[in-house]
């Protein structure tokens, strides 16, 4: 393997690199401020005041009452929360778009739920979710931002169709990809839950929140001593939920300018490749995706062996497609954007960040370029 410092990481979208200060903020909580903030004494006080510190933050940033954050161990969690939790207090029918991450839509699945098609950039068809809706519905969940292709979901428009459509349905918003990219205060008016990732925004893996709107009432995942108001029992996580807060804190002062600054870098990586390589497509229109994302689809290549080319030179990718029983199939939500297979097989997923560089955007086209024409055989 490349040394760690010269690898090209360009993989954002799966984690992203813990910020310092948020490392800094968790380290009091590993050492001597270990207390179970559960407790009655003076040190567990300290400790629980420090729990109540952070979902101030958080709901801040979100655009919430701190009452409305639940913390939890992850956004995988966190979207089981909204959809198992939903039914299992409520009942009825879970409804989702063929593009969500799997811990939606192999939640919405499970339950005997509706899964509904979507558009050429990924995006929930809005005419074929109305016809789905029905009074037996009691959650439709959908993601602000595509985890593969990057493509901005209209939550409002959406919202919007399940009031008008199925108006006792709580509407879900996986916003996991969301925080380095959108303001979450304009999507948190038009739903009941969100869920959010701290490893996703420059926090520690292990932690996550789901936003749970007043007067929003599931049936909780996990039994035991009812931490978060009986919502999410088990000790709390006090250094990751610590760290989080101040990852998404500085996540928010930094958005405008790392977008500005990361949408010049995408641009010019994914224009130059575009140049210099023929059959080469940008799967989602950059209008309507976020500056982080440039997943483009090469024909003719397959993501695998790609990958292992970029691996070997130091750049760090990944691909939405996945190798099942020796055969190459494209990725489900590739699949349902309807992107032609030629094409899908050579999807890459190149995420850009925080730590991207002017510097690793030009190694990675030299060495991007280099290997799909010696995949090729040119």
């Amino acid at each position: 393997m490349q040394e760690a410092e010269t690898l090209i990481y360009l993989d954002h979208a799966a984690t992203t690199p813990m910020r310092p200060e948020a490392v800094e903020a968790m380290l009091p909580f590993l050492t001597e401020r270990y207390a179970n903030p559960s407790g009655s004494h003076r040190f567990a006080r300290s400790v629980r005041q420090a729990v109540d510190e952070a979902r101030d933050v958080v709901a801040d940033v979100v655009g919430c009452r701190a009452g409305e954050v639940v913390f939890t161990g992850c956004g995988t969690e966190s979207d089981n929360a909204a959809i198992v939790g939903t039914q299992r207090r409520h009942g009825g029918v879970a409804v989702c778009s063929a593009a969500e991450h799997h811990a939606v839509l192999h939640a919405v699945e499970h339950g005997g739920g509706r899964v509904v098609g979507v558009d050429a950039a990924g995006r929930i068809d809005l005419d074929e979710l109305a016809a789905t809706l029905g009074d037996d519905v009691t959650v439709v969940a959908v993601m602000a931002v595509n985890n593969e292709v990057g493509s901005i979901s209209p939550v409002a428009e959406i919202a919007t169709v399940v009031r008008e459509h199925a108006p006792r349905a709580l509407v879900h918003t996986d916003a996991i990809q969301a925080p380095c990219w959108l303001d979450l205060r304009m999507l948190t008016p038009h739903v009941d839950l969100m869920a959010l990732s701290a490893h996703k925004f420059g926090g520690p893996k292990g932690v996550g929140a789901l936003i749970a709107r007043q007067g929003t009432v599931l049936e909780p995942l996990l039994q035991g001593g009812g931490q978060e108001r009986d919502r999410r029992s088990g000790t709390h996580n006090v250094a990751g939920i610590v760290a989080m807060a101040e990852a998404l804190r500085l996540t928010d002062i930094e958005r405008v300018a790392e977008n500005l600054r990361i949408r010049a870098l995408r641009d010019r990586l994914v224009d130059t490749l575009l140049a210099q390589l023929d059959d080469v497509i940008e799967t989602v229109e950059r209008a309507s995706k976020i500056a982080g994302s440039a997943h483009i689809c090469i024909a003719d290549v397959e993501s695998e062996a790609l990958l292992y080319l970029l691996d070997e030179a130091g750049v760090c990718a990944s691909a939405a497609s996945a190798c099942a029983s020796g055969a190459m199939e494209p990725s489900h939500v590739l699949a349902a954007m309807g992107v032609e297979k030629r094409y899908s097989l050579g999807a890459l997923r190149m995420s850009l960040g925080c730590t991207t560089t002017g510097a690793e955007i030009d190694r990675t086209i030299e060495v991007l370029v280099a290997a799909v024409r010696r995949l090729r055989g040119i």
